[in-house]
């Protein structure tokens, strides 16, 4: 949930939301609603953060129309709550996973952690690694691990503080460390990127992985990020050598200057980069969430991605946040982010409409292929006004046989399970959540990231940690016999 790059140089954590929203409406541009992105260093009450709420296996389901009580943990019978780790900084923002044989690698603005999750009812913490910088999204291959930096620092150290981004000397980008050994993984590389990296998604290759970096909200202030951006920085990474990862590219996404927002377009984010961006390698695809254009791209040629067809929603949409394919590669689901995710929008006044997903269908072949809106999803199950809730990070469930569910974070919305193989008639089959940090402010917490690995739900809860979950469905029981030795879900894999 970032906001313009005029906000940089920020890392407390004592903001309350009210006053973190209007800073939110006075830093971004001219538009009805604030330029989102990912939890904006500061955010939020953090209400409850240190308490686990109702123990795993004692939890209800909810009754129609109810709001559980605060911290109080509600889910459908068709899930069960194995685990939870809670966070060691309470006051701290944990954020995206990606997952290698039986380790969870979970990011946090205060670095990363580290979980052997080998046994699920019981995971353990190996190591946590102290290296600030908002919002720390992370992506592992091999020996590697990835983290993005998006906050403006004194230097590219893991001991660097806040620095605004006016300042040249400010750095952000990717860093890369060694963990062969997980409990004392080593920094090993570090990579400046224009504007810096709020995410990144990893491209695999043979000699070398590629790294397409997703970063937007330029200032003609900022020397390392002036206007216009209207691309992504491309990392070439040998992986013989990964000390001469370098920046190979920066590709045009958007000549014509993208969505131009507000007034044009009010309530819409202007297109400045990208803020995700989701590969299937084994199809030579990319679908690129981009603020206010959504895009599909061939990659059959790494350093030189090429947008086949773009997108628009400016009547529901706000912020294109983060995409997923389906598994036969003829859908597309991108996520609206209204409100940048510090906002109450799971409520009756918002509407099913906004802030959340959106199915486009992957119609005609090669260069003609196009994305066709199909439909809308969203919870079924309003929130209370104090819980920050909004369409989020969210990956494919492989259960095949021509069926497409995934399961999806929705902050203090919590998980849901989705089925959207009629892609007009989108359901919830499944759910999980807490109820409110607070009953009277709102405050900020939920579920960040929730993907399914190797037969688990595993959920990076912002104030809560790592929670394991256990989906027992007819219509997603042949996901448990699809086992993979590594999952970063923006590197989609082919399933099939």
């Amino acid at each position: 949930m970032q906001t313009s790059r005029a906000r940089r140089g920020s890392l407390g954590v004592a903001a309350a939301a009210a006053g973190l929203l209007a800073t939110l409406l006075a830093a971004g541009p001219a538009a009805a609603t604030p330029d989102p992105g990912d939890l904006l260093p500061g955010a939020g009450a953090r209400q409850g953060a240190g308490t686990t709420g109702t123990a795993a296996g004692e939890s209800r389901e909810l009754a129609p129309g109810e709001i559980p009580g605060q911290d109080e943990i509600v889910h459908s019978r068709n899930i069960k709550h194995l685990a939870n780790i809670p966070s060691t900084d309470p006051a701290g923002i944990n954020s995206d996973l990606a997952f290698q044989g039986k380790y969870a690698y979970a990011g946090s603005y205060n670095g990363f952690t580290i979980y052997d999750i080998g046994n699920p009812k019981a995971p353990k913490t190996v190591t946590e690694v102290l290296c600030p910088g908002g919002q720390n999204d992370i992506s592992v291959h091999g020996d590697l691990l990835f983290l993005s930096t998006d906050s403006s620092r004194s230097d590219d150290s893991c001991s660097s503080v806040s620095q605004p981004a006016t300042e040249k000397s400010s750095w952000e980008g990717i860093k890369i460390f060694d963990i062969k050994d997980k409990k004392n993984p080593k920094y090993i590389k570090s990579v400046e990127t224009a504007c810096g990296s709020h995410t990144h998604t990893l491209v695999p290759g043979n000699r070398d992985v590629y790294l397409y970096v997703s970063s937007y909200s330029p200032n003609d202030a900022f020397p390392d990020c002036k206007p216009p951006h209207d691309g992504i920085s491309i990392v070439k990474v040998p992986k013989k050598n990964p000390a001469g990862a370098a920046v190979v590219a920066f590709p045009v996404l958007f000549p014509d200057g993208g969505n131009p927002g507000a007034p044009t377009n009010p309530g819409v984010s202007k297109t400045t980069g990208c803020h995700d961006i989701t590969v299937l390698p084994s199809k030579n695809l990319a679908a690129g969430a981009c603020m206010g254009d959504g895009i599909l791209f061939d990659i059959s040629r790494p350093e030189q991605p090429r947008v086949i067809d773009r997108v628009q929603d400016n009547v529901n949409f706000a912020f294109w946040h983060s995409a997923t394919f389906n598994e036969r590669a003829d859908k597309v689901v991108f996520t609206d982010e209204l409100g940048g995710g510090v906002g109450a929008t799971c409520n009756e006044a918002t509407g099913p409409t906004r802030g959340a997903d959106g199915i486009y269908d992957i119609t005609g072949r090669g260069d003609h292929r196009k994305l066709a809106f199909k439909g809308y999803f969203k919870i079924p199950r309003h929130q209370a006004d104090t819980e920050n809730c909004v369409a989020h990070n969210g990956s494919l469930i492989p259960v095949g046989g021509g069926r497409d569910i995934m399961v999806q974070a929705w902050y203090q919305g919590g998980i849901s399970v989705w089925d959207f193989t009629d892609s007009t008639r989108p359901k919830e089959i499944a759910y999980f959540e807490r109820g409110p940090l607070s009953t009277d402010k709102l405050g900020l917490g939920g579920s960040w990231s929730a993907y399914y690995y190797n037969g688990h739900i595993y959920s990076n809860d912002i104030a809560k940690g790592l929670d394991v979950l256990r989906l027992d469905d007819w219509r997603t029981e042949s996901a448990k016999w699809v086992r993979m030795d590594r999952l970063n879900v923006q590197t989609q894999p082919d399933y099939r």
